[in-house]
C-alpha cells in the first residue's frame, strides 16, 4: 500500500486513525450539568487511503461523524465513515479513486462522474434530519441513533443546486433552513442557488443568481429581514483545473464584496457593495439589523488563511504574519447607494460559535478560537495546519474578552454552546481539547495525544472545565460541529 505523505495535512492531529469506534461509559472527571441530555455531532476529516498526490490537504479526507451521546450523566463516543459515493468505490477498490482537492481532471478514469463530496465540514440539523455536509455537493443524511449513512439528501429531487453550503442558518424564531449552493450549475459556475426549507424540512423556495466572480462562498448570515452574502477574491479557474492546478487561487489584488437583498425577495434586487482589497473570511459571527443599518461581524484576515491557497495565487506570506480581527462591516440600507463601513472590534481567531436564539439577532456574547503566544508552540494539524490553543468569549458591544488557555502544546476545537433552560443561565460550551502524552514541550512527539472533551460554564470560560470527559484515544482534528438536545433526537426522523 502507499504510504501518507508526511505534511501537516498528515501529521499531528491529522494524523490518519482510519478506525470506527464506539466506547460507552467514558471516564468523567469533575460532574457534568444535569440538563446537558443530548448529543454533540462533529465532522472529522480522516483519509481512510492514502491520496494520489504527494500535496494532498485535509480538506480532501473522506468525512467521519463522530458523537458524544450524552444520557443522564454517562457519555458514550461512537465515530463512523460516511459513506459517500465517493467512500464506497475506494472502499471497494481498496485504494485512492480521486486525485486532487475539487479537480475531477486528476481522478482515476474509473470514478468520472461520480459524486466527489467527502461530506467532511458540517453536522446540520434541522427538521429532524442529520446532515453531513461539504460544500462542493450535496448533504449526505445520517441516522442520528446509529450514525449509518442513508444517502444524498435533495429534498425528494426538489433541489435543482448541485451542491449545499456547510454553513447554513436557522432562524430562532420561525425555525426555517437559510441556505445556498455555490458553483450551483457545475464546476466553476457563477451560479449561486439561495434556498429557504421551512420549519418542517420542506424546500419551499429556491432562487439561482450570479455572483461577480467564481469565489469559495464558505458561509453567509441572515438578519430578521435580509440574507447577506460576503464573498472575498479566492477564485477558482476551469483552465487551472483542466492543467491538474488548484481549485483555489487567492487574488490580492481584486475587491471583495456583500451581496444583500431580503431575505424573502426576489434575487434579481440583490445589491451588491465592493468591500476591501485582498481581504478573506472563512466564518461569519452574526449579522443583524439596527434600524437601517445591518451589522456583520466576521472573523476577517488580510488574506487567505490557508497557506495552499495563497500560494495557488503566488503570495508568500507565513502564517504567523497574518493580520486578522473580529470585524464589524456595517451597511445603511436607508442609503441610495449602500457603502460598507468597517471596523475591527475584537482580537484575531475564528471557528466562532453563537447561541442558537442569537441567530440573526442583536447578541451580547460569542465564543471562538484564537492562538495565546504565551502558550508555546501550536500543535501541528488541522485544516491550516497550525491548531488553535485558547478559547476566547467575546461581548462585541463593549469589547470585553476573557480567555481559557489549554496545556503547553495541545490543541482545542470548535467550541459547541448548550443552552440551559435556568432563567439567568448562559449555558455551557464544550470542545474538544487534545492533550500531548508528554507535558514538557521540548519532549513532545507530533501525533503523541489523548483527547478530551471539556465543558465549561459558558459565561466563565476563564475558570476553566467543570468537567473533562476522557475518551483514552487520539481523535483526528474536528472541522465544525454541532449540539442537538435529547428532545430534538427523540423527535428525529429516523429512529434508532
Amino acid at each position: 500500500m502507499a504510504a501518507d505523505p508526511q505534511t501537516i495535512h498528515f501529521i499531528g492531529s491529522n494524523t490518519p486513525r482510519r478506525t470506527e469506534i464506539s466506547k460507552r461509559n467514558l471516564a468523567v472527571e469533575g460532574e457534568i450539568p444535569a440538563e446537558i441530555e443530548g448529543a454533540f455531532f462533529r465532522a472529522v476529516p480522516d483519509n481512510a487511503h492514502a491520496p494520489m498526490f504527494e500535496d494532498d490537504i485535509a480538506l480532501n479526507h473522506d468525512g467521519m461523524v463522530a458523537r458524544f451521546n450524552f444520557d443522564r450523566g454517562a457519555v458514550d463516543f461512537d465515530i463512523k465513515y460516511v459513506e459517500t459515493e465517493r467512500y464506497l468505490a475506494e472502499k471497494e477498490a481498496r485504494r485512492a479513486l480521486f486525485g486532487r482537492y475539487r479537480n475531477p481532471f486528476t481522478d482515476d478514469p474509473s470514478v468520472e462522474g461520480k459524486d466527489r463530496t467527502v461530506a467532511n465540514t458540517t453536522p446540520v440539523f434541522h427538521a429532524g434530519r442529520l446532515l453531513m455536509t461539504k460544500e462542493d455537493g450535496l448533504g449526505y443524511e445520517i441516522n442520528p441513533h446509529t450514525l449509518e449513512t442513508v444517502g444524498r439528501w435533495d429534498y425528494g429531487g426538489k433541489l435543482r443546486s448541485e451542491t449545499f453550503t456547510a454553513h447554513p442558518r436557522i432562524d430562532p424564531v420561525t425555525g426555517e433552513l437559510f441556505f445556498f449552493g455555490y458553483e450551483a450549475g457545475g464546476l466553476c459556475s457563477l451560479d449561486v442557488a439561495y434556498c429557504i426549507a421551512d420549519e418542517d424540512g420542506n424546500l419551499v423556495s429556491e432562487q439561482w443568481f450570479e455572483q461577480p466572480y467564481c469565489s469559495t462562498i464558505h458561509d453567509f448570515v441572515i438578519t430578521e429581514n435580509y440574507a447577506v452574502f460576503p464573498i472575498f477574491p479566492t477564485l477558482a479557474d476551469l483552465d487551472r483545473l483542466k492543467g491538474g492546478g488548484a481549485h483555489w487561487a487567492h487574488r490580492q489584488d481584486l475587491p471583495s464584496y456583500v451581496g444583500i437583498m431580503k431575505r424573502y425577495g426576489d434575487v434579481k434586487d440583490i445589491q451588491w457593495i465592493e468591500g476591501p482589497v485582498g481581504v478573506s473570511c472563512f466564518h461569519e459571527v452574526n449579522a443583524y439589523e439596527d434600524g437601517d443599518l445591518v451589522h456583520i461581524d466576521l472573523c476577517l484576515t488580510d488574506t487567505n488563511a490557508f497557506s495552499f491557497m495563497r500560494e495557488a495565487g503566488g503570495i508568500q506570506r507565513d502564517q504567523q504574519d497574518i493580520h486578522g480581527a473580529v470585524t464589524r462591516w456595517t451597511i445603511d440600507m436607508s442609503k441610495d447607494r449602500p457603502a460598507l463601513e468597517t471596523k475591527e472590534i475584537g482580537p484575531p481567531g475564528d471557528l466562532c460559535r453563537l447561541a442558537d436564539a442569537d441567530q440573526g439577532r442583536p447578541y451580547n456574547r460569542c465564543w471562538y478560537l484564537t492562538m495565546n503566544p504565551e502558550g508555546g508552540p501550536p500543535m501541528p494539524g488541522g485544516p491550516v495546519g497550525a491548531n488553535f490553543n485558547a478559547l476566547i468569549r467575546f461581548e462585541p458591544g463593549n469589547g470585553r474578552v476573557t480567555l481559557m488557555g489549554v496545556p503547553p502544546g495541545a490543541a482545542i476545537s470548535e467550541p459547541a454552546h448548550v443552552p440551559s433552560s435556568e432563567t439567568g443561565h448562559g449555558g455551557w460550551v464544550m470542545s474538544v481539547v487534545d492533550i500531548p502524552v508528554n507535558p514538557d514541550p521540548a519532549q513532545q512527539v507530533p501525533g503523541e495525544y489523548l483527547s478530551e472533551l471539556w465543558i465549561m460554564e459558558a459565561d466563565n470560560v476563564e475558570a476553566g472545565p467543570i468537567a473533562k470527559v476522557k475518551t483514552g484515544l487520539p481523535l483526528r482534528s474536528q472541522v465544525h460541529g454541532t449540539w442537538v438536545s435529547r428532545a430534538k433526537l427523540d423527535n428525529s426522523v429516523l429512529k434508532g
